[in-house]
């Protein structure tokens, strides 16, 4: 196949999936999801997007009707499915199809949705440019849940003033970007924002601080401003689809630069983590 949906054990073309109006997503975003690369048709961090999907899950009290293993099963024999050995691998839960009510419905099954594209791992090499906005998301960033209104708001402001992304503050302090984390590299340590309730957990940020600590690069996971991020000697943006790319601008201000052998040897390091979980 070109491309894949999978709903409930169904599975399709994309464009030709259909799913119940009544199914919670479409009324209230009633849901958690995960994406992640696929390469050789091997899915990269299953492991860390399991765990991390699950968890989103209990948070919003949604029982995922599969044990992990029955779901990484699941995935691992969609990926197969689809021609080209690499792929963009986005998969969702919701709470279930019912009349439309705020309740959450009884005794309800939860729906699996899954989505397999073509797509190959942005090129590390090239920088990004970024704008901001105050971040006025609610209190629970650290869901991966599907309601992402306020991030699409962001991302279509990045797009619409020439930039590759757009970067959240509360006040001065900045958490995250509308679809990435971001941290920064002052001094020789690596600087990024502690997993509270303001941002996502990220895996790829997970996995740079593994890194950082194994190459001895101090961490420091602690709140920074957009002062200090515009005066940082480099500003990293990091997610499972883009992994660890540089950013050269914000506003039109040129940012970072100062320590490209830093950032080289954490894009070397992560690259190589990437290719031998998918060789």
């Amino acid at each position: 196949m070109e491309n894949l949906a999978y709903y409930n054990g169904r599975i399709a073309p994309i464009d030709e999936m259909m799913v119940p109006m009544n199914d919670r997503v479409c009324f209230f975003g009633d849901g958690v999801y995960e994406a992640t690369m696929v390469s050789n048709h091997k899915i990269f961090a299953l492991e860390d997007h399991v765990e991390r999907f699950y968890n989103s899950a209990g948070l919003v009290k949604i029982e995922i009707p599969y044990t992990k293993q029955e779901l990484k099963d699941i995935l691992n024999d969609l990926v197969q499915k689809v021609d080209s050995p690499d792929q963009m691998l986005y998969w969702q839960v919701t709470r279930g199809t019912a009349p439309r009510n705020h309740i959450y419905p009884v005794g309800v099954k939860a729906n699996l949705w899954v989505t397999i594209k073509p797509m190959k791992v942005k090129d590390q090499s090239r920088q990004l440019t970024m704008t901001d906005m105050e971040d006025t998301r609610f209190l629970h960033c650290n869901i991966k849940t599907l309601n992402l209104m306020i991030n699409c708001m962001a991302a279509t402001h990045a797009e619409e003033q020439g930039c590759d992304e757009c970067v959240f503050h509360r006040g001065d302090v900045v958490t995250e970007c509308a679809h990435s984390n971001i941290s920064i590299i002052k001094d020789g340590v690596f600087i990024t924002h502690p997993t509270d309730h303001y941002i996502l957990p990220g895996i790829t940020r997970k996995h740079m601080i593994e890194i950082c600590k194994e190459h001895n690069i101090p961490v420091d996971e602690t709140p920074f401003t957009m002062q200090q991020l515009m005066e940082a000697d480099e500003v990293l943006v990091s997610s499972s689809t883009q992994l660890c790319r540089r950013a050269c601008s914000l506003n039109g201000r040129s940012i970072g630069g100062r320590n490209p052998e830093m950032v080289k040897l954490i894009q070397d390091a992560y690259m190589e983590k990437y290719n031998n979980e998918t060789r």
